[in-house]
């Protein structure tokens, strides 16, 4: 029987992303990475051509924007991480003082508290979730900057890793802004030796029979997968000379095999394997050169900001030449290289003079003038 009242529908039935949901996990919450503001853009394009429709970045801000606009630090994440990892380089004790900085710490899109293959309904869910550049990251944490705060220059710039490469990328792309950069174990456009460790980090996970194809019921299922990927971090993440001298002993390991399960398998086991994925790419294919039609001198040669480089003295994959090689074509930086046996791991400050080491470094950098 017709009802006289009902209106004809002027769209189709809902899709896949009105009706279905990503899959479930208990890691990327707020109760463990929070609290968090977000950010949310009805439409965000990607540089390789896709459109991520209500993409949201969650991010976490210390301390108060000034009158003038002009104390803001922006402080993005490494591979596998999330905005919480860098706070223990937040405090009033430290170089960046929440009390005289307004400090951002965007979460990356694909590392599960921003948009991320693990949240996403369908059509662009799991293992259909597109590829992201560090450039989109950068793109969308401008917009962050400029349209949620009204901020135009950033008093630093500083992150670890794919933390690194996104300050290269804010440096380069958005010069201007940038007064101050400090790349931290990480390069403007990746190393081939790097490049080579994403492919091996990817296969591993791939690996797992579990895998099929992106598209498993819970992250859990690819244990095995996400065991082999640690243990690949286990092998390059640190040095020899910490193995060699078991200085994995003086942070509380009592074996060998107690540093594999309590550190490596602890840290990544809770993740999601296609969010690991997704910032796995980005990070092996990063290259600021891109602005510039491969010319990674002119890249680097746009770069205003005060920078200091800082590689580990043992990484084993962003090494102190390769870091050398582009810091000789910033026109106003400086090396400053970090000596622990922790290699590219060091950031986590896991031996406390590590850590302290940083803080100064980056004490000197906010004293420079610029």
């Amino acid at each position: 029987m017709t009802n006289e009242n009902q209106t004809p529908a002027d769209t189709p039935s809902p899709g896949a992303s009105h009706v279905q949901t990503g899959i479930g996990t208990n890691y990327y919450t707020e109760e463990l990475h929070g609290p968090l503001e977000f950010f949310s853009m009805d439409t965000f394009e990607l540089e390789e051509g896709e459109t991520l429709r209500n993409c949201t970045i969650a991010y976490a801000t210390f301390g108060e924007l000034n009158d003038a606009k002009d104390n803001a630090v922006l402080f993005p994440h490494m591979y596998s991480g999330t905005s919480k990892d860098m706070e223990m380089y937040i405090s009033e004790d430290a170089a960046v003082d929440p009390n005289e900085y307004f400090v951002i710490l965007p979460n990356q899109i694909g590392n599960g508290l921003s948009m991320s293959p693990h949240n996403t309904p369908p059509p662009y869910g799991q293992g259909d979730f597109p590829k992201v550049r560090i450039s989109d990251d950068i793109r969308a944490q401008h917009r962050l900057v400029t349209e949620e705060f009204g901020i135009d220059e950033l008093q630093l710039v500083l992150g670890w890793s794919m933390g690194a490469q996104q300050t290269y990328e804010w440096a380069v792309r958005y010069p201007e802004m940038v007064k101050r950069a400090a790349p931290i174990g990480g390069t403007a456009r990746n190393p081939v030796i790097s490049r080579l460790l994403v492919d091996a980090l990817t296969d591993a996970i791939k690996s797992d029979p579990n895998w099929d194809e992106g598209y498993y019921s819970d992250p859990r299922d690819v244990r095995r997968g996400l065991q082999r990927h640690a243990r690949i971090w286990a092998i390059i993440g640190a040095s020899d000379a910490l193995y060699r001298q078991e200085k994995w002993r003086d942070v509380g390991f009592s074996s060998l095999s107690d540093f594999m399960h309590a550190f490596w398998d602890e840290w990544f086991l809770p993740m999601d394997p296609n969010n690991l994925l997704c910032m796995a790419w980005k990070w092996q294919n990063a290259d600021v050169s891109r602005i510039t039609d491969g010319d990674l001198e002119a890249a680097l040669n746009r770069i205003e900001a005060k920078t200091y480089v800082m590689p580990f003295e043992q990484d084993m994959f962003f090494t102190v030449e390769s870091c050398q090689h582009e810091e000789e074509m910033i026109p106003d930086s400086e090396l400053r290289s970090i000596p622990t046996p922790w290699g590219h791991f060091g950031m986590l400050g896991l031996d406390p003079t590590d850590k302290e080491f940083i803080e100064e470094r980056i004490q000197e950098l906010l004293d420079e003038s610029v």
